[in-house]
């Protein structure tokens, strides 16, 4: 690398002029680079804005993969303008870039090894974005293939290489996209609250089928549930039956993350509602909440 520089009368030289090029790119990038992160933070902040004076409960789909699309799109602005401005400074040093092709090459060989796990994360990220798999303010549940068991929280943010989200706990969990290997949406267009009713083998089935309907038609009438339920709740019937006790099973379709919410409810005044009419109820009385595949 050679700049040209013999004496002070050259260094002056250069410095009006590569000097000052230099310089004012190396200061443009940061204006562009912090225009362009306050820009996306704009649109995120708009985003939110429409969809939080909507009437809606849970974010749209269309919402949450605007949002996360331009959280990746400035993330991706942001490193082209340096790797650009990068470039024309080296040029501007008098490096020629020809002759870094052979040493990059070899370097990138030697990164890429080192950094396949940075890339699988990238190309995971992409696809997730891609085939709105989730996005911002979605519930999920991330978990080993076949399992049940996992982490659940509310995805905060989405990019390239990481997913980040909250517990119910509060903890944040940040995740390489590359080591997800399932994800489970409970905030994907709809999700059932499934209520198993364990009782004792000598309980009348009849009367029982009446007082969890009723429970449920109480429950579609609250003004304060009603909002969260698609229809009302229904009595599926015995789901299993042994010598000291059955299940009755009932199923309330909600808006997507809100099952858990109408699932306690409905627990609740089931128990009650079995109480008063003197059906004594086992020590658990178990509710799962689940949503379609």
């Amino acid at each position: 690398m050679t700049l040209g520089i013999t004496s002070l009368d050259d260094l002056g030289t250069w410095a009006r002029g590569n000097g000052l090029e230099i310089v004012l790119l190396i200061v443009g990038s940061i204006l562009l680079a912090r225009f362009v992160g306050w820009f996306g933070a704009k649109v995120t902040e708009r985003i939110d804005a429409q969809d939080r004076s909507s009437d809606a409960l849970v974010r749209s789909e269309a919402a949450k993969h605007r949002h996360s699309l331009t959280q990746v799109i400035t993330w991706t602005a942001i490193v082209l303008v340096y790797t650009v401005t990068g470039v024309l400074v080296l040029e501007r040093l008098g490096v020629p870039l020809a002759s870094l092709i052979a040493p990059a090459t070899v370097a990138g060989v030697a990164l890429g090894f080192g950094a396949q796990r940075v890339v699988q994360d990238i190309l995971a990220g992409f696809f997730i974005i891609t085939e709105r798999q989730y996005g911002f303010g979605d519930l999920i549940r991330i978990s080993n293939l076949g399992s049940t068991t996992g982490v659940t929280g509310t995805v905060e943010d989405v990019t390239l290489r990481i997913t980040r989200m909250r517990t119910v706990d509060g903890e944040v969990v940040i995740i390489p996209n590359g080591q997800i290997n399932q994800v489970t949406n409970l905030s994907r267009d709809w999700a059932r609250a499934v209520i198993d009713v364990p009782l004792p083998a000598t309980a009348d089935i009849h009367r029982v089928n009446a007082v969890l309907q009723a429970v449920g038609e109480d429950v579609y009438a609250d003004p304060s549930l009603r909002p969260l339920m698609l229809d009302a709740p229904i009595v599926m019937g015995v789901e299993s039956i042994d010598v000291e006790r059955f299940s009755v099973r009932v199923v309330a379709r909600t808006l997507p993350g809100k099952q858990f919410e109408v699932g306690r409810e409905l627990r609740a005044r089931i128990a009650t509602a079995l109480r008063e009419e003197g059906i004594t109820l086992p020590a658990e009385l178990e509710t799962v909440a689940t949503r379609p595949t």
